[in-house]
C-alpha cells in the first residue's frame, strides 16, 4: 500500500530515545585503516567523518573481528580487546557528531579466512570448505561444542566493548558467507546435533547470542544482517531467511539488513539497475513489523522514494555511491528538496 507522506527524509522512530533522521544507511564496508592489531587510527577517524557528509540517518562501522581468529585480512577493525574501546568510541562519537546514529558489525570469519589472518585458527561449523568467487580455501576444522560457547562469548563481549565505546546499534554479520552465515546455510552446517539438521536449529547460536545480548543491554538496538537466500543450489532459501527473521525479531532484534549469502557479496546474473537483491529483502519485510533494510546498488533517492513510499523496506543502504563522494551524493539527492516535491512525484 502506498503511503504518500513517507519518502528519503522521512524520519523512522526505533526507540523511545532513539529515531532516524532519514532512511538512508551507510551499510559497514571495510576501509583497510585499522593498524595490524585491529586498532582504529586516524585514518580510521578521518573515514568515517568523510562518510558522515553523506547526512545518512544510520551508519554501521566496517566489520570488526571479535576474536583473532575470526580475522579476514590484514588491516581488518578489530573488537576483540578492551584496549581497542578508546579508539572505537572516537569512530562512534565522530558518527554521531554528524547526526547519524552509530552501529558497529560483529563478525567472525569461521573458515572464510586464511590462517596468516586468523592466528593459524580456520573454524567453522562442519569442516565444510566455504565456497567463495575468487579462489579455493582450505578445509577449516569442526567446531566442538567448546567452541560454539567460545563464540558466543567472544560475540557477547564485543557488543559489551561496543556499548563502552557509544555506539547506538550492534549488528551481527550472518551473511556474505562469513561465520554465522556459515551456520546458517545447509551448504556448510551438516551437523546433526542441536546446532544444525534444521533451519531452527542451524540459526541457534544465533538465537543464542542475541537472547544474551539483549538480556545484557536491553537498551541497546540489534540488527542482524541476514542472506536473503545463498544463490547457491542447496543453499539457504527465501523461506528460510523469513522464518528467522520471524525468530529474530520475537527474540527482539531491532532491525533486519538484508543482503547476499554464501559465496559472497555478488549481483546474481539475472538481475539490473539498482536493488538488485531488494526482491527478497520486501518479501521478507513483509512479514515482519520490524524495519527491514535493502540493498543492492542503490543509488539513487528517487529509487529510495520507490521503496519506502511502497512499503517494500523501511531503509535502503546506500555502498558505493556514498562511498565514492559522501558529500557529493548528499547534494546531489538530500538537499534542496521541498515536501510537495515527494506528493508530485511517481
Amino acid at each position: 500500500m502506498k503511503n504518500l507522506t513517507t519518502h528519503r527524509l522521512t524520519p523512522l522512530k526505533l526507540t523511545n530515545q532513539i529515531t532516524l533522521s532519514n532512511r538512508i544507511v551507510v551499510p559497514p564496508m571495510a576501509s583497510g585503516t585499522s593498524d595490524l592489531n585491529g586498532f582504529a587510527t586516524q585514518e580510521s577517524v578521518n573515514h568515517y567523518t568523510r562518510l558522515g557528509t553523506s547526512q545518512a540517518g544510520l551508519v554501521i562501522v566496517e566489520y570488526s573481528f571479535v576474536h583473532l581468529s575470526g580475522r579476514s585480512e590484514a588491516h581488518q577493525l578489530g573488537i576483540n580487546n578492551d584496549e581497542q574501546i578508546s579508539g572505537l568510541a572516537r569512530l562512534a562519537a565522530t558518527i554521531q557528531h554528524s547526526g547519524a546514529v552509530a552501529g558497529i558489525q560483529l563478525t567472525h570469519a569461521g573458515g572464510k579466512t586464511e590462517r596468516i589472518f586468523s592466528g593459524g585458527a580456520l573454524q567453522s561449523p562442519s569442516g565444510v570448505i566455504v565456497p567463495v568467487k575468487d579462489r579455493t580455501l582450505e578445509t577449516p576444522s569442526e567446531m566442538a561444542l567448546t567452541e560454539i560457547k567460545d563464540w558466543k562469548d567472544w560475540f557477547i563481549s564485543a557488543a559489551d566493548r561496543a556499548v563502552k565505546a557509544g555506539f547506538d546499534l550492534v549488528e551481527l554479520h550472518a551473511a556474505h558467507g562469513y561465520g554465522l552465515n556459515q551456520w546458517l546455510s545447509p551448504i556448510t552446517n551438516k551437523r546433526t546435533d542441536d546446532y544444525g539438521g534444521s533451519i531452527m536449529k542451524n540459526s541457534r547460536i544465533i538465537l543464542e547470542i542475541v537472547r544474551e545480548i539483549r538480556s545484557q543491554h536491553p537498551g541497546l538496538l540489534l540488527s542482524v544482517r541476514l542472506p536473503g537466500q545463498d544463490f547457491i543450489d542447496g543453499g539457504l532459501t527465501v523461506s528460510d531467511a523469513v522464518l528467522v527473521a520471524q525468530e529474530l525479531e520475537r527474540t527482539g532484534v531491532n532491525i533486519i539488513n538484508i543482503s547476499s549469502g554464501i559465496g559472497g557479496w555478488k549481483r546474481p546474473g539475472s538481475r539490473n539497475g539498482e536493488g538488485y537483491l531488494i526482491e527478497e529483502a520486501v518479501m521478507i519485510q513483509s512479514q515482519l513489523s520490524v524495519p527491514v533494510i535493502g540493498v543492492g546498488g542503490i543509488e539513487s533517492g528517487a529509487f529510495i522514494d520507490h521503496l519506502v513510499r511502497n512499503s517494500k523496506v523501511s531503509l535502503a543502504a546506500v555502498g558505493r555511491a556514498i562511498l565514492k563522494d559522501p558529500a557529493s551524493w548528499a547534494k546531489a539527492q538530500l538537499q534542496g528538496l521541498r515536501p510537495t516535491q515527494y506528493l508530485e512525484s511517481n
